[in-house]
């Protein structure tokens, strides 16, 4: 670019930044201008009026006064209000450009700063100022040489050519500008504009000159009040508020533009018009909202931190992931929101990493808002700028807590299967080797008759005893003791372990029964066995509240389904008792919460306890066909929820029965969704005969028109995963964004349950895998409806 060095002057850069103020001094330095610096507003102003610099770039944020502040004091200030103000910015909104161009600033010039941009802008306006000061002292040099009538007609000659020069330099200036000029009157009608508005709107300059351009015609109808409230200002004080509008190009397309007009003589109703072209914001505009809407919809967490550890983009799989909303999350240090203190140490390698490879990958241990903790696969990459610098660090995390859980649970099985195995070996050895201890011991006591030998022989027979009774703990956790199941009322089996507690548990300790009536199922077992294992974790419970504290016990009714199932290995689909003893005593750490169940594992002192307690629980709830969840807090209480299955007798099949009623609906509107037809009439058909109401959608587009026009009459959605046009996952994206409470049940004949999951999350309420029965569709239909 070449310049002129007869236009250089003085420039005073006014930023708190050292590294844009030493940019900018070099730049300009490099261009021939005189430089002065301030790195805050006030010194600005003192500087301004000492020295009175040809232009000012002056950046918005700073410390103690900003830039607009700033701009105002130099702007009613006699002695500097006439130096051409360009605001150095990286705010964006038109909020701020037009508070810029209101306190008097001629232009802005957006950060990141290009050197073009700056040396262009700043000859721009120094040449404009320049031209001002020219032609007012040529002004001041016509009127005194009229006054005088002293000069000859060749200097008036001179004087002529040289106002003819600037106005064609005036000119020049005008065209060369990047921001369309025009000159109208309040009628509408252009009279003169620059090539680059005529671009702009797509006119060519006969056009004009013909005096067919008129602003109003070229407006679009939407736009027209805005021209009327700018029309307003203008009458009433010279100047309007730039704003917003969208030009009509000659060939129909529309054009967005930023406009600030003044009047230039009320006489003549004459105005100036400075027109932007906004096209290339809106589009970078929707570009970022785009591509924000793809990270969006991606159920992975992801996340951008500075080094500093300081969140600066949250999408929303990391809303859904961790809990916290992006406006929670943004500017809060990730390594406090995200981990407890003591497993920070776990990603002190993860600096290492980046630092030599730029990325690392592995699993972490994380923490929900509500504290429940999280695992997941997460990736870190080292993010650079433009000098290659490190400048962030973006995160992409999947969660597969559930995962982590599943594989412990298998490989629990997996140990316990193992140990059982063993245990059951050794028990029938032990048994084998008691059996002819016990009945010498009996016949012993029938030979002696001295004081002293029978003393030994009750000691001996003690021990026997003892160690049979080990033997049947073991042989109860192997699962290899023969039982006799009957048919059990869990009222009665709770009542009689509730009189124990009471007569024998600590007064300190309070003990409350829930047992609901008269409708609890009945199951199928031995009460021996259960009245055991229950009595096991009851005086766990009590030893963990050597204090006192609350035993809670608990029983109710349970349907299990396909998606509980997922979580608990040993058990199948269909009615339980669940019986939960809990309670407020000290907890279960949690590097030992997996072992507990383990037989001879014990954290109590020797000589106060075996070890066999909860593995003889584990062994008589899985011989009567059920499972065991347990949950635990350090400090607050543990929770054992044992679940038995429902005797399948002819009492379960009248259980079953009036399960079998409860799934028949009450009016409720479904609608199904399925690409294939006989599916579509098969299901509609049971679904009516069930007393439920159907409508029937064979895609996602159908569905999400049906849900549009019944939104508030549907109660659940049964929707196909595969299908054409629209996906179950893009139909479920959609229908949660018009409804998020909206019920949906998943399924799909291709992926598996884990699968689904992975795409939707927790979008959909319960899962149902082709081909399923008619019992499966209509409990998980009542299931879904009966979920708040």
């Amino acid at each position: 670019m070449s310049i002129n060095t007869t236009e250089k002057g003085v420039i005073l850069i006014v930023d708190d930044n050292k590294a844009h103020i030493e940019l900018l001094l070099n730049l300009l330095d490099n261009a021939g201008f005189t430089v002065l610096m301030a790195d805050n507003g006030e010194r600005a102003v003192e500087i301004a009026e000492s020295a009175l610099p040809d232009l000012i770039l002056l950046d918005v944020l700073m410390p103690k006064i900003d830039g607009f502040e700033t701009c105002r004091r130099l702007k009613t200030n006699p002695a500097t209000q006439d130096i051409p103000v360009i605001f150095l910015t990286a705010l964006a909104q038109r909020v701020d450009r037009v508070k810029g161009l209101n306190i008097g600033a001629v232009d802005y010039i957006t950060k990141p700063l290009e050197s073009e941009e700056v040396l262009g802008r700043v000859n721009i306006h120094l040449r404009l100022q320049n031209l001002t000061k020219r032609l007012k002292e040529q002004n001041e040099h016509l009127e005194k040489e009229i006054s005088k009538r002293k000069r000859s007609e060749q200097e008036r000659s001179q004087a002529f050519q040289a106002l003819q020069e600037s106005e064609a330099r005036f000119r020049r200036l005008v065209e060369s500008n990047i921001v369309g000029i025009i000159l109208a009157d309040l009628s509408g009608k252009i009279t003169e504009a620059n090539d680059a508005f005529l671009q702009m709107v797509g006119y060519e300059r006969k056009e004009l000159l013909s005096g067919k351009l008129h602003w109003k015609e070229m407006t679009s109808p939407e736009y027209r009040s805005a021209d009327e409230r700018a029309i307003a200002q203008l009458i009433n004080s010279g100047v309007c508020t730039p704003f917003e509008k969208e030009y009509i190009r000659k060939d129909g397309r529309r054009v967005p533009v930023l406009i600030g007009i003044a009047l230039l003589e009320k006489s003549q109703q004459s105005i100036v018009g400075f027109v932007l072209n906004l096209t290339q914001h809106k589009q970078a505009e929707q570009k970022i909202r785009e591509q924000a809407a793809l990270l969006d919809i991606t159920t992975d967490a992801i996340l951008v931190r500075d080094l500093d550890h300081q969140i600066q983009f949250w999408n929303k799989g990391a809303e859904n992931l961790y809990g916290w909303n992006t406006e929670e999350a943004i500017g809060k240090n990730a390594n406090e929101l995200l981990y407890r203190q003591e497993t920070l140490s776990q990603l002190e390698d993860i600096q290492t990493s980046l630092i030599e490879h730029g990325s690392w990958q592995g699993e972490l241990s994380q923490v929900h808002k509500d504290g429940k903790e999280i695992i997941v696969q997460s990736r870190w990459t080292l993010m650079q700028d433009e000098q290659g610098q490190p400048k962030s660090i973006l995160t992409v995390n999947t969660d597969i807590t559930e995962k982590k859980q599943l594989e412990a649970q298998f490989l629990q099985a997996q140990r316990m299967e193992s140990l059982g195995t063993l245990a059951s070996g050794i028990a029938h050895d032990l048994n084998n080797a008691l059996t002819p201890m016990m009945m010498t011991v009996q016949l012993l006591q029938t030979q002696l008759f001295d004081k002293q030998g029978k003393q030994w022989l009750s000691i001996l027979e003690n021990n026997v005893r003892r160690a049979a009774d080990l033997v049947k703990q073991v042989l109860w956790f192997s699962r290899g003791h023969e039982v006799n199941f009957t048919t059990l009322q869990v009222r009665h089996l709770i009542l009689e372990v509730e009189q124990i507690l009471r007569q024998t548990f600590p007064k300190a300790i309070d003990i409350c029964v829930d047992i609901p009536t008269p409708n609890l199922w009945t199951i199928s077992g031995d009460a021996t066995q259960l009245h055991q294992a229950l009595m096991n974790l009851c005086i766990n419970a009590r030893d963990a509240m050597l204090e006192g504290g609350v035993l809670r016990i608990v029983a109710k009714n349970m349907w299990i389904d396909t998606q509980q199932i997922r979580k608990n290995l040993d058990g199948k689909v269909g009615p339980y008792v669940a019986i939960t003893i809990s309670d407020t005593g000290t907890g279960i750490p949690k590097e030992i919460i997996d072992r507990i169940f383990e037989p001879f594992f014990t954290t109590k002192e020797l000589g106060q306890g075996t070890g066999l307690g909860l593995s003889t629980v584990m062994g008589i709830v899985k011989s009567h066909g059920g499972f065991v969840n347990v949950v635990s807090e350090i400090r607050k209480g543990t929770e054992f929820q044992v679940c038995l299955p429902v005797k399948q007798t002819v009492e379960a099949d009248e259980i079953l029965t009036g399960h079998n009623e409860l799934l028949i609906g009450h009016g409720e509107l479904v609608l199904l969704v399925d690409d294939d037809d006989s599916i579509r009439e098969i299901t509609k058909n049971l679904l009516e005969r069930n007393a439920y109401k159907v409508v029937v959608a064979r895609d996602g587009i159908e569905a999400v028109a049906l849900y549009t026009q019944h939104q508030h009459e549907i109660s659940v959605v049964l929707l196909d995963m595969m299908m054409p046009s629209m996906d179950g996952s893009t139909t479920i994206r959609i229908l949660k964004r018009m409804n998020p409470k909206v019920k949906i049940i998943g399924v799909s004949g291709l992926v598996s349950n884990h699968e689904i999951i992975k795409i939707v999350g927790d979008s959909i309420t319960t899962f149902l895998s082709k081909p399923f029965t008619s019992d499966e569709l209509l409990k998980n239909l009542q299931l879904t409806l009966n979920t708040n």
